[in-house]
């Protein structure tokens, strides 16, 4: 039996001990939620207290929204996963890959071998990468000029690729495109998109890109992890209130229990509440791995502001489907082979777990990611999940 207490314990004590300011857990299997706790501050030395309906940025928790509004046009029938995508996006004729810099440090590129599809963006093959995890796109951006993708500036989405589609995995900017699709193909921005064919029939209020009025009142401030382990608050954070374009990849502003819906529809098969968004058989292939022999690698820092070095459960297996991460084995923390997960910048991190069917999310907003501290707060979470269900 879940014991909410020895939960609630371990997270009064990451804050008393300041691994986090403040922090929003949620887990629940079949028949509903089974914890729910929201501990600490919204902002470190304010009087805001972390509550369940707290706004914090996802970030690359974005990715598992935008995949799932492409496999919804994927069902009508409107795109599939392995045409070129070029028919869809004519701006992916001009991507080149950068294959190193010349003596005089230019850059060297060329055309990609093979055409981008829908599968290999979706999958992180198509060779996009971040500039966080790359040092070759980071000095490519440098040398150009061009920003990075949290710029939400169009010109972002010119930059190179790393390597020719389909020959490995890399984490990176692929889902940002995937959104544009889902643009061009539905005739609806991704902030219209949403709210009509995923948040509103969800229950998701408080989840979009740009911040309403009601989000702001309830908004966790972004705190980054110093050298000595404190934290410290970084004033006025916020994504681009005015992009160039909606970033698929990782714009998101949430709450965990919006969040928490939307795992526990991807638990159910695609539905949640007698609403369903995707058939049965279109979350059975988003779970399966789609990336073959490839698997899925250690995240290195270019920029160490941004994210420490990166790597879920070192030494397992790792897939990926058509949203997110699958370990191909079992995990220390009890998830089962065949889990799904994924985590966003800010240190937010869920999972889902099909075979023992149960589901959960940690929000915080600390900055780098991978914050050992988050971290094993997370995973100690998830075990006291699994444990209460022995």
């Amino acid at each position: 039996m879940l014991v909410a207490s020895s939960i609630d314990q371990l997270f009064e004590r990451a804050v008393d001990v300041g691994d986090v300011a403040g922090v929003v857990a949620l887990a629940a299997d079949d028949a509903g939620v089974i914890y729910a706790g929201a501990f600490g501050k919204r902002v470190l030395g304010g009087d805001a207290e972390m509550t369940l309906d707290t706004v914090g940025w996802i970030a690359s928790m974005t990715k598992t929204i935008t995949s799932l509004a492409m496999m919804q046009l994927v069902e009508q029938g409107r795109v599939t996963l392995d045409e070129p995508l070029v028919n869809r996006l004519p701006e992916l004729a001009e991507i080149q890959v950068l294959e190193g810099f010349d003596a005089e440090g230019a850059p060297k590129l060329r055309p990609p071998r093979r055409a981008i599809t829908l599968r290999h963006l979706l999958t992180h093959t198509a060779g996009f990468t971040y500039d966080i995890w790359s040092a070759d796109m980071l000095r490519y951006q440098r040398h150009v000029g061009i920003p990075g993708i949290g710029a939400c500036k169009l010109a972002s989405l010119t930059l190179p690729l790393v390597f020719d589609p389909g020959e490995r995995w890399q984490y990176g900017t692929n889902i940002d495109f995937v959104g544009r699709a889902v643009e061009r193909i539905s005739g609806q921005d991704l902030e219209a998109y949403f709210k009509e064919h995923i948040f509103e029939p969800l229950d998701m209020p408080y989840t979009g890109f740009l911040l309403t009025t009601a989000q702001r009142e309830r908004l966790a401030g972004m705190h980054f992890r110093q050298p000595d382990g404190s934290l410290t608050v970084i004033p006025d954070f916020q994504t681009e209130q005015k992009p160039e374009f909606f970033m698929g990849g990782g714009g998101l502003y949430s709450t965990g229990s919006d969040y928490l819906r939307l795992l526990r529809m991807f638990l159910g098969d695609g539905e949640l509440d007698g609403v369903r968004l995707l058939k049965a058989e279109t979350v059975a292939e988003m779970n399966r791995n789609q990336i073959g022999d490839l698997s899925v690698g250690r995240l290195t820092a270019a920029i160490p502001e941004s994210s420490n070095d990166a790597e879920f459960f070192p030494g397992l297996a790792k897939k990926w489907g058509l949203a997110y991460m699958i370990n191909a084995e079992d995990a220390p923390v009890g998830r089962s082979a065949g889990s799904l997960a994924w985590a966003g910048l800010a240190n937010t991190y869920f999972w889902i777990e099909p075979k023992r069917r149960v589901t959960g999310v940690i929000l915080t907003q600390v900055l780098p990611f991978a914050d050992p501290a988050v971290l094993s707060l997370f995973e100690n979470f998830e075990r006291a999940v699994y444990a209460g269900r022995t």
